[in-house]
């Protein structure tokens, strides 16, 4: 067989990105933690919503996602959807699945429970079953996720969630009244 002027990696991206999945496999780990502070930081948010409306939410979106991006970077591997589920899945991002499958695994899980495309990874929903199970909203995985809109990505999810958050808290006073 002729020799091509081809070379494959001899890693996968997986063993190049040794540091940030060991992080994202702790992140999975520790969930029901990471959860009580996704909750105390959105209830954060949602206080400052008057602030990000006299701001003006698209104002803040850069500093936002700066901050979102360095943390969720970090402690998941994010992909910066605009669409975060990470509360819904243990923690586990499901945009690092190599086929970006956002509601479960696809039918190649190895016997091992790795993923078919990277040998060397555990499937990314088999570590968020895992992460969900420690979650006091651990049957939230069970939700099925729309599919992904790649006009949000690069925005703050933490924005997004914050002002629908306000929208829904406002539409029940209304009703109250």
């Amino acid at each position: 067989m002729p020799k091509s002027a081809y070379q494959p990696a001899s890693r996968s991206p997986v063993t190049r990105s040794r540091a940030f999945y060991s992080v994202r496999l702790w992140s999975v780990r520790h969930s029901r933690g990471l959860e009580r502070i996704y909750k105390l930081l959105a209830g954060v948010f949602l206080k400052l919503h008057p602030f990000w409306k006299f701001v003006g939410y698209k104002r803040a979106e850069k500093p936002v996602v700066l901050i979102e991006k360095t943390v969720k970077s970090f402690l998941f591997d994010c992909r910066m959807c605009g669409q975060c589920v990470l509360s819904d899945t243990g923690m586990s991002c499901p945009m690092n699945c190599p086929k970006s499958l956002r509601n479960g695994p696809c039918g190649g899980v190895r016997a091992n429970g790795n993923c078919e495309v990277e040998p060397d990874m555990p499937c990314v929903w088999v570590q968020a079953w895992k992460g969900s199970r420690n979650m006091s909203a651990g049957d939230n995985i069970l939700h099925v996720q729309p599919p992904v809109d790649h006009s949000w990505r690069g925005s703050s999810a933490w924005l997004r969630a914050t002002a629908q958050s306000a929208e829904e808290k406002d539409a029940q006073k209304a009703e109250a009244v």
